[in-house]
């Protein structure tokens, strides 16, 4: 294993990761989080970890020089040092509680561990509900059955999860390392390093594709059914693709499970060991590893009672072992399940992404690499970004946090992992959801709600003054925004501020030359270059504010902003500031700013907002 002052210290080459793949869209902008100095290193456990917070100015991206500054460790600090709102982080646990109960029909979650942060800080972190409550499920009443009080075990915020499809960013991290290294290429053929593999019509089938999932495989087999390890080959080598290799978009444990295969073969090292000796501990993640040890039990969280229809396997109340079947039958450990850890353990792997692959003295991974895994490859296959082993840009679990950089990954259990680079943030959601049983649980409506409020606590300064409008951020709503009549006006200027859900929600400028009655969408610019012919914005626009320009329609034409939302998800919304109505001669006729002007807004649904 390379030092922790050498490990990738390059970064891979352009022929590891296939030539012209290495052109990249974006900058990454980082908002401003208070504090960058250098400290110790923290421990683990439940006490005040030592460290600094960090981050960088808005311009500066994360991975751009390793500087000690953006090394950053973790400790725990207010919302404030983070620069967080706590009333948001408040209502973050608040919301979370509300899934302890049932959602409608069952609670979500048994407990939950909650942790989020920004910079080095991590301003919350919270344990609720239980780690073991039910002894069993009872499928005849569709009830579990309850431990006595005095044998549940409550959840702390040390508890250990089986952290399911979690697992699968470790394996993608072992993989990187491998190509920055020259051992593995991205492009090349995974018949290349597993000869076997490619019967089925996989022969093409290239690294990049299974770290993507656009390798063609179907979503799961049922490996476990196999007892001998030669069994469980043969089926995968038998495989026959669902989809040829490139050609479209299908998350599948296989693809993770050929990727173990192929990191055992190039190293000679069982997946495990590369995990312990990588990833683990170097960061000092010391409570993260396959098959924890039974002294462990105690402080883990149970599963579920694992029995035929719902499960594959009969082994009644999973507690400690891996509740995967698959992985269960691969001895627990697998590239795509398997790994056990606890919230702070998962914080550190965070902010070591979030740092550039470097975490205090501890290098595992290059900034270029960082940037690769957090690059979509998957831009032919909209609404499933991906980049090397990370999600990206996925409201459905990432909610107001989701932006075309934010990466993470869910797990079957009720785990996730969220890591925004735009706003320097992490959010870690560790919930077990299948205790008693999986169907209790349905979609990832704590998540979002959690996700949204972690959102919402990272402000937006006012482009101009001490407020600026805001929609808010509720789902299925439309708020309006209406400016007065101003007799002579001819055009329109304001700033604005948009992150929604992309192809849902946005924000339209509309004018009325009724009185109010019917309303026309008003095309616009803004930064003085950039078209808006249907009067909408909407999606991603980099969380800065823009310049708006608008000529209205005729002098006698009222004008409103109009913001809309579906009943799915939301983004962080919309911000307004700074507006103004001039003449032909450029002379203001209403201004904001001029409290007889400001009071005469008519604001529906819209509030005034410092943050």
């Amino acid at each position: 294993m390379a030092s922790d002052t050498t490990r990738g210290r390059g970064g891979p080459s352009r022929r590891a990761f296939g030539g012209g793949l290495l052109a990249l869209g974006g900058a990454v902008v980082i908002g401003t989080v208070p504090g960058a100095a250098a400290a110790s290193e923290p421990g683990p456990g439940a006490g005040l970890p030592g460290g600094s917070t960090g981050g960088s100015g808005y311009g500066s991206g994360p991975w751009s020089g390793g500087g000690a500054a953006r090394r950053t460790t973790l400790r725990r600090g207010s919302a404030e040092r983070a620069g967080l709102l706590a009333p948001h982080l408040d209502r973050l646990v608040t919301r979370a509680e509300s899934f302890l109960a049932p959602s409608p029909d069952h609670p979500w979650y048994a407990g939950a561990v909650l942790l989020a942060g920004r910079g080095g800080t991590v301003a919350l972190h919270r344990a609720i509900g239980s780690a073991v409550r039910y002894a069993a499920y009872d499928e005849k009443t569709d009830t579990g059955v309850e431990l006595p009080p005095e044998r549940r075990l409550p959840m702390t915020e040390d508890t250990v999860f089986d952290l399911a499809s979690v697992s699968k960013l470790f394996t993608s991290i072992l993989a990187v390392q491998q190509i920055e290294r020259g051992a593995l290429e991205l492009e090349a053929r995974v018949t290349a390093y597993l000869p076997e593999f490619g019967s089925g019509g996989k022969q093409d089938v290239t690294v990049r594709q299974l770290l993507t999932h656009t390798s063609g495989f179907r979503a799961w087999i049922p490996l476990y059914k196999e007892p001998t390890r030669e069994g469980r080959l043969r089926l995968l080598w038998n495989e026959v693709l669902a989809n040829p290799p490139g050609t479209a978009y299908l998350y599948s444990d296989l693809n993770l499970i050929t990727l173990q295969l192929i990191l055992e073969e190039i190293t000679g090292l069982g997946l495990d060991v590369l995990l312990h000796d990588e990833i683990t501990a170097p960061l000092g993640m010391h409570r993260t590893r396959f098959n924890p040890p039974l002294s462990w039990r105690p402080g883990i969280a149970a599963t579920e009672d694992a029995r035929p229809p719902w499960s594959g396997l009969d082994r009644g109340m999973v507690w400690g072992e891996v509740h995967d079947e698959n992985a269960h039958g691969m001895g627990g450990v697998a590239g795509h399940a398997g790994i056990f850890s606890r919230a702070w353990d998962l914080a550190i792997l965070a902010r070591t992404l979030l740092n550039g692959g470097a975490y205090g003295r501890a290098r595992i991974l290059s900034p270029a690499s960082v940037e690769l895994m957090f690059t979509d490859f998957n831009t032919a296959f909209p609404g499933d970004a991906h980049g090397l082993g990370f999600e990206l840009h996925q409201h459905w679990y990432m909610g107001a946090m989701a932006t075309p950089r934010t990466a993470g990954h869910t797990g079957f259990t009720g785990t996730s992992l969220v890591l925004d680079p735009t706003t320097d943030s992490f959010l870690v959601v560790l919930g077990n959801s299948v205790h008693p049983v999986r169907s209790w649980r349905s979609g990832s409506a704590p998540r979002v709600a959690i996700a949204d409020d972690l959102a919402r606590a990272v402000p937006v300064r006012p482009g101009r003054g001490r407020t600026a409008w805001f929609s808010g951020m509720t789902s299925g709503t439309t708020g309006t925004l209406t400016l007065p009549p101003a007799p002579g006006a001819a055009r329109l200027a304001c700033a604005l501020w948009w992150d929604t859900e992309p192809g849902a929600d946005s924000a339209v400028l509309e004018s009325s030359a009724d009185g109010g009655t019917t309303w026309q969408p008003v095309p616009f610019t803004t930064d003085g270059h950039t078209e808006h012919p249907t009067g909408a914005a909407g999606g991603w626009s980099g969380r800065v504010w823009h310049t708006v320009s608008a000529a209205l329609p005729g002098p006698a034409a009222r004008l409103r902003w109009r913001y809309t939302t579906d009943r799915r998800y939301v983004g962080r919304g919309v911000y307004v500031d700074g507006l103004r109505l001039f003449d032909g001669t450029g002379r203001p006729v209403f201004d904001e700013a001029r409290p007889a002007d400001g009071c005469r807004i008519e604001a529906n649904g819209w509030t005034r907002s410092a943050d």
